[in-house]
C-alpha cells in the first residue's frame, strides 16, 4: 500500500529543499544530511549518543525557540510523515500526555503537552512541544519546536524559516527507509560535538 507524501505543493520552491533544487550551498552550515542557512544570533548544536558517539540531529536555538531536525531516508514513491505522526501521537499518549493534530504551515502537525516526571515517576511539570514534518524526494525531514515558538506567531515564523531553509542531501548511497541520513561535523568543529555560534 503507497503512502502519500505530506508536503506543501509549493516545497521545491519555498522549501526545505533537495540538495538537487539549490544552486549553491557554500554559505550553509554542514552537517552532512542536513544543511542549514544560519541566520544572525542563532546557535547550532549537534546532538549525540553518549555511549557510541553516533550523530543523532541538528538542534537550533533561535529568539527564545528551539528546533530539532532529523533526516530520514525514504521511499522515493511513497511519504513517512503520515505514519510517523501517528507513532508519535501514540507514544505521547501512552505516556499519559496529551496531544493533538492540527494543520500548520507544513501541512499537519502534532501539539503536545508532555509531563515531566521526577525520579519516583511524579508529575512535576510540563513542557509543550510541535512536531512538524515534509515527505521530500526519496527523504523525510521531521523538526521538533519549543519555547517561544509554541504560542509567539512571530517567533513560530522566525523557527519555520529556519526549518524551511534546510537542504537535504540524501546522497547516492543506499540507505534504507526511516534510517537517519549520516550527519557530519560542520568544518572547523572538532569532537566531540560542542555548539556552534553562527552570527
Amino acid at each position: 500500500m503507497t503512502t502519500l507524501k505530506s508536503a506543501p505543493a509549493n516545497r521545491s520552491q519555498t522549501g526545505p529543499f533537495d540538495i538537487s533544487e539549490v544552486e549553491n550551498t557554500s554559505g550553509y552550515a554542514d552537517c552532512g544530511g542536513i544543511k542549514l542557512l544560519p541566520v544572525e544570533g542563532c546557535e547550532i548544536r549537534i546532538e549525540y549518543e553518549n555511549e557510541t558517539q553516533r550523530l543523532l540531529a541538528v538542534s537550533v536555538d533561535y529568539a527564545d525557540s528551539t528546533i530539532q531536525l532529523q533526516a530520514f531516508a525514504a521511499p522515493k514513491s511513497e511519504g513517512l510523515w503520515h505514519d510517523v505522526r501517528k507513532q508519535i501521537a501514540d507514544s505521547i499518549s501512552a505516556s499519559g500526555s496529551e496531544v493533538t493534530e492540527r494543520l500548520g504551515s507544513f501541512g499537519p502537525e502534532l501539539f503536545a503537552r508532555l509531563d515531566l516526571t521526577d525520579d519516583t515517576g511524579k508529575v512535576v511539570g510540563n513542557r509543550y512541544a510541535r512536531f512538524i514534518g515534509v515527505d521530500g524526494p526519496r527523504w523525510f525531514l521531521r523538526g521538533m519546536i519549543g519555547g517561544a515558538a509554541i504560542n509567539d506567531s512571530a517567533a513560530s515564523s522566525l523557527i519555520e524559516n529556519i526549518f524551511r531553509s534546510a537542504v537535504i542531501d540524501r546522497g547516492v548511497d543506499p540507505i534504507p527507509p526511516r534510517d537517519l541520513l549520516p550527519l557530519h561535523l560542520p568544518a572547523g568543529v572538532v569532537p566531540p560535538p560542542r555548539n556552534l555560534e553562527l552570527s
